[in-house]
């Protein structure tokens, strides 16, 4: 079987990796090279096993949010779909399962908020991973005078985490932000999408969705 650390140590994947994040950090985007798509595999990993997935779909969404962003590559328009599509030609080169590959490039292909959809339990993982990532070491800009929004509110995040209450039935995003750089206002508008996503994420698993900015439930 095809395991993380195959996806992870295989050369093909981490040049397309690579290359996406430079394509996206040309245009301004925030980080979305190795740290994000790290952070998203062990987010949904926490998911899962948390509420009773077996280890080897634990393993498939964890290579899908390896891997989820790769068709940055061609262009971020419809990069969702280029990058199933991609991810298809790899894992099936590697010798993946026809079932296996068949989960991983329907979650990847479903996780932009513009197309996609929490359509199976590892692409809900791998949606609630990836839109719960806002951060300060995202921002890419270094000049705060340049900063638009979204740079402005990812910097403004300075702890992010999430947590499911004692009895798993509730997953919440914790952030602790800097108003004095963004308003909780400016998170809204352009994360309001991506958290409507996360809540159809994770009643896709079973469970409710809720937003806690500096110790306040907002959602």
């Amino acid at each position: 079987m095809i395991t993380f650390e195959d996806i992870k140590n295989n050369e093909k994947i981490k040049a397309f990796i690579k290359e996406a994040y430079n394509s996206l950090r040309a245009i301004g985007f925030t980080e979305h090279g190795y740290a994000h798509v790290g952070l998203v595999a062990e987010r949904a990993s926490y998911i899962l096993r948390e509420l009773g997935y077996s280890e080897r779909d634990i393993e498939l969404a964890k290579i899908a949010s390896y891997m989820h962003d790769i068709g940055n590559i061609v262009n971020r328009k419809d990069h969702a779909q280029s990058g199933a599509i991609i991810a298809f030609r790899l894992l099936d080169n590697m010798g993946m399962e026809a079932d296996e590959l068949a989960k991983i490039v329907t979650a990847i292909g479903n996780h932009d908020e513009s197309t996609g959809g929490a359509v199976n339990p590892i692409a809900s993982a791998l949606i609630l991973g990836d839109k719960t990532d806002v951060r300060r070491s995202r921002v890419s800009e270094t000049d705060k005078a340049k900063f638009d929004v979204h740079d402005r509110v990812n910097y403004s995040v300075i702890k992010s985490d999430i947590k499911f209450n004692e009895s798993k039935t509730e997953l919440a995003l914790y952030l602790d932000v800097d108003t004095s750089i963004s308003s909780v206002m400016d998170y809204f508008e352009i994360f309001l999408e991506r958290m409507v996503m996360c809540k159809k994420a994770s009643q896709c698993l079973g469970v409710t969705f809720a937003l806690i900015v500096n110790g306040q439930k907002l959602a």
